[in-house]
C-alpha cells in the first residue's frame, strides 16, 4: 500500500523481548507457570460465586465480573509473547497491532470503571448499611457493569481512531513485546504532538480521575486500596506522562499486562473467608461426586 510517495508499514517488529536464549527460556517458563496457576484460580473464583447461593450479594457479583475482565485482559498480549520467545521473526501485522491496542484499552478502561463501581458498592455497604439493599440492587449492578463495558469501548474507540489516522512509513520497530499507543505513536512519520496531547487527556487523565475517586470511596476498605495501588500506579506511569522511552518501561509493562491483573481477584479472595470456605465446599463436592466411596 502507498501513502503519498511513501510505502505504508504493514507489520511491526517487536524488540521488547530479551535476545539471550537462556533468559528467554527462563522467562517463558516463569510466565507460563504463573499463567497456568493464577488463571485457573480466577476461573475457580467465578465458578464458586456462581454456584454458591450464599455469595449472591452485589459485592461477589462484581468480583466475578472483575475476575472475568482480568482473564480477558490477560489473554490479549501474553499468548503472543509466549509464542514469540521461540520465534525468530517477532512481528505483528498492522491490523493485529491495532487490534491489540483496541482490546488493551477496551478491557483496561472497563476494569477501571468496574473498580470505581466496586468502591461505590463498599462505600454504600459501610456508610449506609440500612439502605444498601435498595441502593445497590442486582438490577443496578447489572446496569453499572454494562455501563463499565460501554465506557471501556468508547475510550478504546477514541484511542484506535486517533492512532489509525497516523501514517506509518518506517521504521517499524517497537521497543516492547506488544503494541500500545506510547510506542506506536512514536513511529508515525508526521508530527504527533497534538495527537499525544489528545491521547494523554483521554487515557492518562482518565486514570488519574478514577484513582482519586476510588481513594475517597475506598478509604474504609484495605483490600480495595491494595488493588488500586498495584493496578493504577503502573498505569499512571505508562499513560499519565509524555510518550517518551525509559529503561524500566518494559518491566512495568510486563507487570501491568501479565502479573497484576491476574492477581487482583486473588487478593480479594485471600482476604475473604466466605469465598475460601465456599471454594473448599465446592472442591469437596466435586471430589465426592467424581470419586464416590
Amino acid at each position: 500500500m502507498e501513502h503519498g510517495n511513501l510505502t505504508r508499514v504493514t507489520e511491526f517488529m517487536l524488540l521488547g523481548l530479551p535476545q539471550a536464549h537462556k533468559l528467554q527460556l527462563f522467562l517463558f517458563f516463569l510466565f507460563l507457570l504463573f499463567y497456568i496457576v493464577i488463571l485457573p484460580g480466577n476461573v475457580l473464583i467465578i465458578l464458586t460465586i456462581r454456584s454458591d447461593p450464599h455469595l449472591g450479594s452485589p459485592m461477589y457479583f462484581l468480583l466475578a465480573n472483575l475476575a472475568f475482565l482480568d482473564i480477558c485482559y490477560c489473554s490479549v498480549t501474553p499468548p503472543k509473547m509466549l509464542v514469540d520467545f521461540f520465534s525468530r521473526h517477532k512481528a505483528i501485522s498492522y491490523r493485529g497491532c491495532m487490534a491489540q491496542i483496541f482490546f488493551i484499552h477496551f478491557l483496561g478502561a472497563a476494569e477501571i470503571f468496574l473498580l470505581m463501581i466496586m468502591a461505590y458498592d463498599r462505600y454504600v455497604a459501610i456508610c449506609k448499611p440500612l439502605h444498601y439493599a435498595s441502593i445497590v440492587s442486582r438490577g443496578v449492578c447489572c446496569a453499572l457493569v454494562g455501563a463499565a463495558w460501554v465506557g471501556g469501548f468508547m475510550h478504546s474507540i477514541v484511542q484506535v481512531a486517533l492512532t489509525i489516522r497516523l501514517p506509518f512509513c518506517g521504521p517499524n520497530e517497537l521497543d516492547n513485546f506488544f503494541c500500545d499507543v506510547p510506542q506506536v505513536i512514536k513511529l508515525a512519520c508526521t508530527d504527533t504532538y497534538v495527537m499525544e496531547m489528545l491521547m494523554f487527556s483521554n487515557s492518562g487523565l482518565l486514570r488519574i480521575q478514577s484513582l482519586c475517586k476510588k481513594n475517597k470511596a475506598a478509604s474504609t476498605c484495605v483490600t480495595h486500596i491494595i488493588v488500586v495501588i498495584i493496578m493504577f500506579v503502573p498505569a499512571l506511569y505508562i499513560y499519565a506522562r509524555p510518550f517518551r522511552s525509559f529503561p524500566q518501561d518494559k518491566v512495568v509493562s510486563v507487570f501491568h499486562t501479565v502479573v497484576f491483573p491476574l492477581l487482583n481477584p486473588m487478593i480479594y479472595t485471600l482476604r475473604n473467608k466466605e469465598i475460601i470456605c465456599s471454594m473448599k465446599r465446592l472442591m469437596i463436592r466435586y471430589i465426592s461426586e467424581s470419586y464416590p466411596i
